[in-house]
């Protein structure tokens, strides 16, 4: 299995999205399994962020904001920052063997419409670049 870790500040949304939309597109057709974390992680998931994946019919149960010491796993194949503060912050990780930036605004704060914008980003610009990084090499 290939593993990838989505890391952005807070863990509330951006990355939370990142992490199902990569395991349900590419988890079984790609072997991949993501997890995500923030460096200041929030605590709790967006509730607007939860909203957008209910309405695209994917499951948010198990979903819980973490932080980098939260995870069991320290060596990844790809770790992707989602948010700009993260790529100049971003913490050494030994494990990683590849780290990429794909930046999204953040839509916390803002109108639900900006969590489906989100989603819909991740769908059409991340998930297919881990596809390129990772299945077709």
């Amino acid at each position: 299995m290939k593993k990838v870790l989505i890391l952005c500040t807070g863990n509330s949304a951006r990355s939370i999205m990142a992490e199902v939309l990569l395991n349900q597109h590419l988890g079984r057709t790609c072997g991949i399994g993501a997890v995500s974390a923030g460096i200041s992680p929030k605590g709790s998931v967006d509730h607007h962020a939860i909203q957008a994946l209910a309405e695209d019919g994917i499951e948010t149960g198990h979903l819980a904001s973490k932080g980098l010491q939260d995870l069991k796993e320290s060596d990844f194949d790809l770790v992707v920052t989602v948010c700009d503060n993260v790529k100049e912050l971003c913490p050494v990780l030994p494990g990683a063997k590849k780290v990429i930036h794909i930046g999204f605004d953040d839509p916390e704060g803002k109108p639900f419409e900006a969590y489906e914008r989100t989603l819909h980003q991740l769908k059409n610009l991340l998930v297919p670049r881990v596809r390129e990084e990772l299945c077709e090499a």
